[in-house]
């Protein structure tokens, strides 16, 4: 017998479709423990995913998940989040990255060096 991750990516897709401040709540706290890293990844692609394959692609809703999820991920989730961002090039992966980028989370966590 296997067993599967709680909490699974699919809940975590839902919770990241949601904009409702109790489901960012849960996804981060899910954030703060590393050990949930994996999960939040995995429902990350399955949320964009699902999006990608959407009759309506809500640009707008995605970039600001990615301009919120940017701020709140810890410093460790960063260039995860961007090459999740990044693994396809599909408008619902480039809104996405368009607020990951205007959050300035990658730039938080490794500042640029002063030469």
């Amino acid at each position: 017998m296997t067993s599967t991750p709680f909490p699974d990516r699919d809940t975590i897709a839902s919770k990241l479709a949601s904009s409702e401040e109790q489901e960012k709540s849960y996804v981060s706290l899910l954030m703060e423990n590393a050990a949930q890293d994996e999960n939040v990844i995995d429902g990350l692609h399955r949320h964009l995913n699902n999006a990608a394959s959407a009759p309506f692609l809500n640009t707008l809703k995605l970039e600001s998940l990615g301009k919120w999820i940017g701020g709140a991920a810890p410093a460790r989730l960063q260039i995860r989040l961007m090459e999740a961002a990044k693994s396809s090039q599909h408008p619902a992966y480039a809104a996405f990255r368009s607020g990951l980028s205007r959050s300035g989370g990658l730039e938080r966590a490794y500042p640029p060096a002063v030469i």
